[in-house]
C-alpha cells in the first residue's frame, strides 16, 4: 500500500512494519517523540497499523503485549532525549532571536502553558501529533521539572500506546477496517491534528 494521503511511500506504516520490523517500529517511535527531525513521523497510524497487523498475524508474528511494550518504551525514550536536547541545546538555539526554528516568545508561551495547564500538558499533547515531539524539547528549555516530567510523559506514553495499538488490534478483523485502511489511517491523523486547528481558529479569532 502506498500511503500518499499521508506522506512518501517510504513512510507507510505497513511498509515500515513488514519491512524493519518491531525494530523499524521502535525507531520511527523513538524518532517521531524525541528528535525534532521526526515530527512528520506517522506514530498514531503506525501504532494503529501495528495493532491491526498483530489481530491479522500477518507481518508482526509477536503478542500484542510485546509490541506495546516496545512502543511505550521507545516513546518514552524518545521523550528523555527531547528533554536532554532542550535543557542542554535549546538555550543556545533560542539566544538568537531571528532563529529559523523558533522564537523567544515561544519559550514564554510555552512556560506560561505549562503554568495554566500543569503537568497534564505532555499527557494531553502525547495525542497531537508535531506538538508530542517539540513539546518535549520545550520542556527541558523551560526546565520543567525532571522528576514531575518524567512521571507524566511515562504516564502519557503508556495511555497512547495502549489506546492506540488495542484500537487498531480490535479492529484487526473487521472487513470494512482492513478494505479501507488508508482513509482511516488519514481520519486518525485528521482527527489528532484537529485540536491544533480549534486552537489556532481561537486564537486568531481573539486577536
Amino acid at each position: 500500500m502506498t500511503n500518499l494521503a499521508l506522506g512518501p511511500s517510504f513512510l507507510d506504516p505497513t511498509h515500515l512494519v513488514s519491512t524493519f520490523g518491531l525494530v523499524g517500529f521502535a525507531v520511527v517511535i523513538f524518532a517521531e517523540c524525541g528528535l525534532l527531525v521526526g515530527f512528520f513521523f506517522p506514530g498514531d497510524s503506525l501504532l494503529f497499523t501495528a495493532g491491526l497487523l498483530v489481530k491479522q498475524d500477518k507481518y508482526v508474528h509477536q503478542p500484542l503485549w510485546l509490541v506495546i511494550v516496545v512502543g511505550a518504551v521507545a516513546a518514552i525514550a524518545g521523550n528523555q532525549v527531547g528533554y536532554a536536547i532542550g535543557a542542554k541545546a535549546g538555550p543556545a538555539l533560542f539566544a538568537r532571536p531571528d532563529s529559523r526554528l523558533f522564537k523567544q516568545e515561544y519559550v514564554e508561551k510555552t512556560n506560561a502553558f505549562f503554568e495554566k495547564h500543569g503537568p497534564r500538558a505532555i499527557i494531553l499533547a502525547r495525542f497531537v501529533p508535531i506538538v508530542r515531539t517539540f513539546i518535549t524539547v520545550i520542556a527541558g528549555v523551560g526546565r520543567m521539572n525532571y522528576r514531575t516530567y518524567t512521571i507524566y510523559t511515562v504516564i502519557g506514553g503508556i495511555l497512547w500506546c495502549v489506546s492506540v495499538t488495542v484500537l487498531g488490534y480490535l479492529l484487526g478483523n473487521v472487513a470494512f477496517v482492513r478494505n479501507n485502511l488508508e482513509p482511516i489511517l488519514v481520519g486518525i491523523v485528521a482527527l489528532s491534528v484537529l485540536p491544533i486547528a480549534v486552537e489556532f481558529l481561537r486564537n486568531r479569532r481573539t486577536a
